[in-house]
């Protein structure tokens, strides 16, 4: 089963997209800080993190900065999830590693819809 881990430190938003990728056959670890999600990281090399913005003890550019790294973990796509949405808070995230940019409130269907794509872009090659 496909592992994402999803940082969020609001705890019904975290769940709400938690159950959504459940629901698609998602295997989800959760992370209610940017340092907890970089730990994690490690720890479980999820095929993706989802990362809010703005958290504790380190933001999501912070922990995409670390992640991305981090020879072990920076194959690893870290998609941003925040409602701030100016140019300059996107190209904040881009720069820092990140593979692309939700804005929130987004449809569960929007946000199971982009994790599939991303995860089938960066998914390995067949053996010949």
């Amino acid at each position: 089963m496909t592992k994402i881990l999803v940082a969020e430190d609001e705890r019904d938003i975290q769940f709400l997209i938690a159950f959504a990728l459940q629901a698609v056959g998602y295997e989800v670890l959760t992370a209610n800080n940017g340092e907890e999600a970089v730990a994690l990281t490690l720890k479980e090399l999820p095929a993706l993190v989802l990362t809010d913005v703005r958290m504790p003890k380190m933001t999501g550019y912070e922990a995409c900065r670390q992640i991305k790294s981090n020879p072990a973990t920076q194959h690893i796509p870290v998609v941003f999830l925040s409602a701030k949405g100016q140019e300059a808070e996107v190209q904040s995230g881009l720069d820092a590693g990140g593979d692309a940019y939700l804005l929130k409130p987004f449809e569960v269907s929007q946000l199971t819809k982009k994790v599939a794509e991303i995860l089938d872009k960066t998914k390995p090659a067949p053996a010949a």
